[in-house]
């Protein structure tokens, strides 16, 4: 069984049976035969049934944001836009069923085309950071594409996913097209990425991890998207709005108390304005409402456990100067908001990933020493740049390491555009026009019009 906590009380909110390599191996078949008739349906049909899945996730957003709350530790405010994600997915791919097109390609002696099929079953281990939307990031596209979706929540979070299962088959999805697997990485996982009728997994999670599901994948060459670590910069030019820059700093990196792969822990300022950015910057931290995620006026929430807790403890002694804000006390697993300043550029803190509601500040001398600072990491997943110089804004973008960068805003995620990383951030992209591409095998078909 999986025991789940609310990480606001440490209570126990739910226990949930753990799927057994045989669960997997009988929701593999069930899986492959709903699939076959799935992919065989018209594209018309498979697009109405994911708006209507999207229609009966809409009814119940309060009700999935709520779960999020508690079973997550995510601000209510989140989590209600983290069901409306979900819902907003799963119609953006329902658009693409029918604009799922190959290709004609002009050749001698015939005619040659393409043909865009579905691989067959596909594996989503998904994070416990937010359970809904990045489940959904894999899961709709790989529906639409015409595949089953094997979904492995994270152990300390399945509510939400097992929750949005139900939906599916209230909105009338086949039986056995999409299905929740709760349970241990190592067992559960483990068969999910091993088993030969998975064709394709895709996991969002830690780099380590990830590493260890590219190994296990090799053996069948099984496709892989991995969306990994990061240790995200951002970048402040003394020439940019330092208001907004400094007004904008803390939730780029407080958002769900830290625990996102885009967190931008590393604050990068131009030496000529770096003390006047921490004036700023200061009570910004210190005004951060943390507290009952549940109540409207909370702006950051707990940890998710205390594994978790223990970790970002680990990385900030009390000593380090800094930044502090304040956290509630008592039961619960809570982390006040944390700038530390006055650091090695190659400290741990600097140049990990807490995962967790902590940053740095570190200065720069000009250009170039931003851009050496920025991609002074094993990632490179997502970034900020703020100056008023659009042609500095062009060629920093141009020179950072990085997936996904936004110029005077600390936006990373968008259902329309791609998502992935750089280095040890990820494999592959998620998300955007050509999401749904990500899951199909490309057949080539000639055709001889020779006499």
């Amino acid at each position: 069984m999986l025991q789940v906590l609310n990480p606001a009380t440490e209570e126990t909110v739910a226990t949930v049976p753990a799927a057994t390599p045989a669960d997997v191996d009988a929701a593999v078949t069930r899986a492959a035969a709903a699939q076959r008739g799935w992919a065989a349906a018209a594209p018309a049909d498979r697009a109405r049934l994911l708006r209507r899945f999207a229609a009966v996730v809409d009814a119940h957003v309060e009700e999935l944001a709520r779960l999020e709350v508690t079973e997550a530790g995510h601000t209510i405010g989140n989590a209600r836009w983290e069901a409306g994600n979900v819902r907003d997915l799963l119609d953006y791919a329902a658009g693409g069923v029918e604009r799922l097109n190959g290709r004609q390609i002009p050749v001698a002696g015939g005619l040659d085309i393409t043909i865009l099929e579905p691989l067959g079953v596909v594996g989503v281990i998904a994070p416990w950071n937010f359970p809904m939307p990045i489940a959904a990031w894999a899961t709709a596209p790989a529906l639409a594409a015409g595949n089953a979706v094997l979904l492995k929540p994270a152990e300390t979070t399945p509510l939400t996913a097992l929750r949005l299962a139900e939906l599916a088959l209230e909105a009338g999805l086949p039986e056995g097209l999409f299905q929740v697997l709760p349970g241990h990485g190592p067992v559960t996982g483990h068969a999910l990425v091993t088993h030969p009728g998975v064709a394709k997994i895709v996991f969002t999670g830690s780099t380590k991890v990830g590493k260890s599901l590219m190994a296990a994948c090799a053996d069948q060459v099984k496709r892989l998207t991995l969306e990994l670590g990061g240790k995200s910069p951002n970048i402040v030019f003394a020439d940019s709005d330092l208001e907004a820059a400094a007004a904008a700093a803390p939730m780029s990196f407080l958002d769900n108390s830290g625990q996102d792969c885009c967190a931008r822990t590393r604050i990068l300022v131009e030496r000529s304005v770096h003390d006047r950015f921490l004036a700023l910057l200061a009570p910004a931290i210190e005004e951060i409402t943390v507290g009952d995620p549940s109540d409207e006026r909370t702006r950051m929430g707990p940890l998710i456990s205390r594994a978790q807790l223990d970790r970002v403890r680990s990385y900030v002694p009390d000593e380090l100067p800094g930044i502090r804000g304040k956290a509630p006390e008592g039961p619960g697993f809570w982390f006040p908001p944390t700038v530390l300043t006055d650091v090695p550029a190659d400290a741990p803190h600097a140049v990990e990933e807490i995962f967790g509601p902590v940053a740095v500040v570190l200065p720069f001398d000009d250009e170039a020493d931003a851009v050496r600072l920025a991609n002074a990491t094993e990632y490179g997943l997502s970034g900020s740049i703020w100056t008023r110089d659009i042609g500095r804004a062009l060629r920093v973008s141009r020179a950072v390491r990085a997936g996904n960068l936004s110029v005077n805003s600390h936006s990373s995620v968008r259902y329309w555009t791609p998502f992935g990383g750089y280095q040890q951030s990820g494999l592959g992209r998620e998300l955007g026009p050509d999401a749904l591409t990500a899951f199909t095998e490309t057949k080539n078909v000639f055709i001889s019009t020779e006499a």
